[in-house]
């Protein structure tokens, strides 16, 4: 091991190393409190002022991080927040975890990236460590980021050190937050790998070190492209279970009493939330510039983009339901069996565009609305519930005694109802 890297190596294990973190969402803002929590000096950039604003007073707006953490730490003067990218002149590492989204077409955007890499390239010094965070396609870290970086005339390896870490957030999980969920690295060198899980290993349980930061890459878009695509097959399913009128929870609840070669996956609503709906096609965009046809993950896009739901109660512990009593929010819950809805997929496009429209214009007949809920973001409030038609339905509603005035909780870490296919009303 170099000289440099042995003076990084003694400032990591002495806590003594001066640590950044760049993106304070909720990947970030975790790792930030982690981090300090092991005794390092850490400073969160962002360029979001109302965010540094929270910190600095000592307040937590991610809730899988309480608030009192965040105020001790703040208060002991381990942690602090900038928008001011200079500081990394004065920082020891920098971790880098911001959104990396699609483009309309698919493509990845690795604008905050960029962005993010050229403002640390300012400031680069010998002997710092660079770990990239955020979710993207094989190849971003060598192929991207290393030649932005060593645009300064420093090298790789040599004059600094450069890793890839894919973050692992669960939002909500209690029981798996960022320090006990193992923490894969992979640097490109041996020696960049060590002291980015050197790092790591003061504040995650568990380092998985893998041999480049392609493997590292690429098993963060394998494990959500796992769940893409099972959970396209269990949609699919669940619509052919919908017209064989078979009962899919059943089935599924019976098929993973199984103790071996089966993982059980749920129907719902399509795909939702930030990895599973998007990462999968970082890789199939990879896949294509190689003349390789991604088919599983085209197709289960496809399932997963036409999927809509019809909503009926049953014992099911993971879906909220709620009623005229919120006492029976403990007492209800609801299943969920796909169909095809095109109709109803363009009348939840109409009740987005109505909601814009009254948030717009408050002065409407239609703004005099009772709708509720945070105002910037699509959402259905309540939907009626209605029985299915035919003797099916009939049965269906004998067994699981609906009501027609119960309304489905559609949105959550947990939801899974969307509406009926038959109709449903805004109140």
């Amino acid at each position: 091991m170099s000289t440099v890297a042995q003076e990084l190596r003694r400032r990591i294990e002495t806590r003594t190393a001066r640590v950044g973190v760049v993106g304070l969402g909720y990947v970030g803002l975790p790792l930030a409190v982690e981090l300090a929590t092991a005794g390092f000096e850490t400073v969160g950039l962002d360029l979001d002022p109302r965010k540094i604003a929270a910190i600095n007073a000592g307040e937590s707006y991610i809730p899988d991080v309480p608030t009192s953490d965040v105020h001790s730490l703040v208060a002991s003067g381990k942690l602090r927040a900038t928008t001011d990218y200079r500081t990394v002149a004065d920082l020891d590492t920098v971790n880098i975890c911001v959104p990396t989204p699609l483009r309309k077409t698919k493509d990845p955007d690795m604008s905050f990236v960029v962005s993010a890499v050229e403002a640390i390239a300012e400031h680069l010094h010998p002997g710092m460590l660079v770990i990239l965070e955020s979710t993207t396609y094989p190849g971003t870290t060598e192929e991207l980021v290393q030649p932005l970086l060593e645009r300064t005339g420093l090298v790789a390896g040599v004059d600094f050190f450069l890793a890839f870490s894919p973050e692992r957030v669960d939002p909500g999980n209690a029981t798996f937050q960022t320090r006990n969920v193992p923490k894969v690295v992979g640097g490109t060198t041996p020696e960049c790998g060590a002291l980015a899980g050197a790092l790591y290993a003061t504040a995650i349980e568990t380092i998985v070190p893998v041999s480049s930061p392609r493997v590292a890459e690429m098993v963060k878009l394998l494990e959500n492209t796992f769940r893409a695509v099972n959970i396209g097959l269990v949609n699919e399913i669940a619509l052919m279970c919908d017209r064989l009128a078979i009962d899919v929870w059943e089935v599924v609840d019976a098929a993973k009493t199984k103790p071996f070669g089966f993982l059980p996956f749920y129907p719902g609503p399509g795909l939702g939330g930030h990895c599973i709906p998007i990462d999968p096609f970082y890789l199939s965009w990879k896949a294509k510039q190689t003349g390789f046809e991604a088919r599983f993950i085209e197709l289960a896009g496809q399932v997963n983009g036409r999927c809509g739901v019809q909503a009926r109660h049953r014992r099911h512990p993971r879906i909220a339901v709620t009623g005229r009593d919120e006492r029976a929010r403990t007492e209800r819950h609801a299943r969920v069996v796909h169909r095809p809805v095109r109709s109803l997929a363009s009348r939840a496009r109409l009740a987005w565009n109505e909601r814009s429209r009254v948030g717009r214009d408050r002065s409407c007949s239609a703004g005099r609305r009772r709708l509720r809920g945070h105002p910037h973001r699509p959402q259905l409030d309540r939907l009626r519930v209605d029985r299915r038609r035919g003797a099916a339905g009939r049965r269906c509603a004998q067994r699981d005694q609906v009501a027609p005035s119960a309304r489905v909780s559609t949105w959550g870490p947990d939801a899974r109802c969307f509406g009926s296919h038959r109709r449903w009303s805004q109140r």
